[in-house]
């Protein structure tokens, strides 16, 4: 049995695990309907069939999302990658039913420095980023389809990662995993969003409607992902500098670049920053797979621009 995905039981299939002895928790409050079966927890929840269920569940998103709305939402295939900053955007997007097939991929695990900004806790740590996330997913919907990539993304799975979707959410590290993803969503006319966790920065790559945009709106120049294999972390500044456009960030994310690797493990990043994030990158994926206007470029949700 998976660890991170629940299984759903008919009664008998109910019965028999309750006899058994290992479930510690039972929530039945309908007396009626599909049980769930969380082996992580060892809890046996019964809840609505999957169509009442989706209809209950995002009732008081309606009328600002109608109900055919919420319906083509709800078909929608997403791919989430990296899992510190797209941890909070895969459960954003699933709390408002845009999308009901995943792909979440990330080959780390999570640690201590990982609970400033992901919504998990001491019991999690040392479990997968995959794992985590995709418990918490579906214990928000267990009729979700997530497909974990425990590797990562890779230039052997990129391709399957790809295949089928029609949004990619990007908050890897990885700048050749970056540039590789942009480069194949590109290639298979499939839209990027991203946000940076500074400044409230919302980044939108149109791929389906100009397949012939450069990456990275052209800030990359000619920089292919392969030429950015194996580079130091001091080596890898100016290129993300030019990436983010070192005049947008915020004066102490432009101060704290030059010490990524040396004291700094990586950039850093709080939990408002990627609240702020994942609300912007949910509201543009749902605009953009309801097919309103949602326009290639860099946008700005900046809280310290807010002068009383």
């Amino acid at each position: 049995m998976d660890e991170w995905r629940p299984s759903l039981l008919t009664e008998p299939e109910a019965k028999d695990l309750l006899d058994s002895g290992v479930v510690r928790r039972v929530h039945d409050p309908l007396g009626f309907g599909t049980w769930v079966w969380y082996p992580w927890s060892a809890v046996l929840v019964r809840t609505h069939p999957a169509e009442e269920f989706r209809r209950l569940r995002t009732d008081r998103n309606r009328n600002k999302i109608t109900p055919a709305e919420q319906r083509r939402l709800g078909a929608a295939r997403i791919g989430v990658v990296g899992l510190s900053v797209g941890n909070g955007t895969a459960l954003t997007l699933t709390m408002e039913g845009v999308g009901g097939s995943f792909r979440i991929a990330d080959f780390d695990r999570l640690d201590l420095t990982n609970l400033n900004r992901i919504r998990a806790g001491l019991p999690d740590l040392g479990l997968e980023k995959t794992v985590v996330t995709a418990r918490q997913m579906y214990e928000i919907d267990p009729y979700l389809d997530v497909q974990p990539f425990r590797e990562g993304v890779t230039p052997a799975n990129v391709d399957a990662f790809l295949d089928g979707l029609d949004l990619v959410v990007e908050e890897c590290d990885d700048l050749y995993v970056k540039v590789a993803l942009r480069e194949r969503a590109r290639a298979r006319r499939v839209p990027v969003l991203m946000s940076t966790s500074d400044r409230g920065m919302l980044d939108v790559e149109r791929f389906d409607l100009e397949p012939g945009r450069p990456i990275f709106h052209g800030l990359l120049g000619e920089v292919r992902a392969d030429d950015l294999i194996g580079l130091a972390p001091k080596d890898k500044i100016r290129h993300v500098l030019a990436m983010f456009a070192e005049e947008s960030l915020s004066p102490r994310m432009r101060a704290s670049l030059p010490e990524v690797g040396r004291t700094l493990a990586s950039w850093p990043q709080l939990a408002s920053d990627v609240a702020v994030g994942a609300g912007a990158v949910t509201d543009a994926a749902r605009r953009l797979l309801l097919g309103e206007p949602v326009a290639s470029g860099r946008y700005h949700l900046d809280p310290a621009a807010l002068h009383g």
